[in-house]
């Protein structure tokens, strides 16, 4: 939270002063400015802020938490991580450092930018599950198949719903109206949702598993890493019997790779505090707070 850095004396200010080409940076909920800087909160709370949360879910339901991707790891991780990278190239050029404030309540709008932009350009209906991409649309949905399971369809391109038409071997209910009329797209919807669930996951997953069709199986977390295009791709790493997503994006001259398990709180702290000058004494002194201590809610 903005300040603790400051009363631990390690804020921007002592740090400048010590290594003034540093960048400094801050990941806070709200940002570090503002009514609510200080406020406590959670990624819920935050995408509740920037109209990202509204915009998820059903129509006649709650809004859906998605997870903590579009919040601490989209808006806020990823905005520090850019942030941070962009700064250290401006500073091996000015020599300069700075500050970067990364507040996932910005990085979260930012990730609005798109349906933001439509909204001002009037092709953004502000009601939820009324628009194109938000599952309004009934070419671009989630539907349930006869065994429980789910498979994402997003024909809305001409061509490829003329696949799915022709595959599946229905016609479009004209009786219902115009498809592409929004006004029409509940009822649509109902029609997809009847035809669906005629079949199972897996008999839809071969009926289109050759052409572009752009139907696809919902996966588990459980089912993804045993997809065969994850295989390929070398997707997931697995360490010590743990499974878990490989480095991403891919470099083709310095790839990345995991070598180890996730450390365990305070494991490699004596080599870290070498790193900085602490001696072996030092370390042996400090050594239980350092693997013991945890953060308070405050903080």
């Amino acid at each position: 939270r903005p300040g603790v850095a400051e009363r631990l004396g390690l804020g921007p200010d002592e740090c400048l002063d010590r290594n003034p080409k540093l960048v400094y940076g801050r990941m806070s909920g709200y940002g570090q400015t503002g009514p609510l800087a200080q406020r406590a909160g959670f990624d819920l709370n935050f995408l509740s802020l920037t109209g990202a949360l509204w915009a998820i879910g059903e129509a006649d339901r709650p809004p859906v938490p998605p997870l903590i991707l579009a919040g601490d790891f989209g808006g806020g991780g990823a905005f520090l991580a850019l942030g941070m990278v962009s700064a250290l190239w401006e500073a091996s050029r000015s020599g300069q450092g700075q500050v970067v404030d990364a507040a996932i309540v910005d990085g979260a709008l930012n990730l609005m930018a798109y349906t933001y932009g439509n909204l001002e350009g009037g092709t953004w209906n502000p009601e939820r599950q009324s628009n194109l991409i938000d599952g309004g649309d009934w070419r671009y949905c989630v539907y349930t198949c006869s065994d429980g399971r789910f498979v994402s369809l997003a024909v809305i391109h001409p061509k490829f719903l003329d696949n799915f038409l022709g595959k599946a071997e229905v016609q479009l209910p004209v009786e219902l109206g115009d498809p592409a009329d929004v006004g029409n797209w509940p009822a649509y919807r109902q029609w997809m949702a009847q035809v669906i669930a005629a079949r199972t996951r897996n008999e839809w997953v071969e009926l289109f598993d050759a052409d572009d069709d752009c139907v696809q199986p919902v996966l588990d977390l459980v089912e993804a890493p045993n997809h065969p295009h994850l295989q390929a791709r070398e997707s997931f790493t697995e360490i010590g019997g743990t499974t878990q997503p490989s480095p991403a994006p891919r470099f083709s001259r310095t790839p990345s790779e995991i070598t180890r398990l996730s450390p365990s709180p305070g494991e490699g702290a004596g080599d870290v505090l070498r790193d900085w000058g602490f001696s072996d004494a030092d370390i042996a002194r400090i050594a239980t707070p350092v693997t013991a201590t945890r953060a308070t809610e405050e903080d």
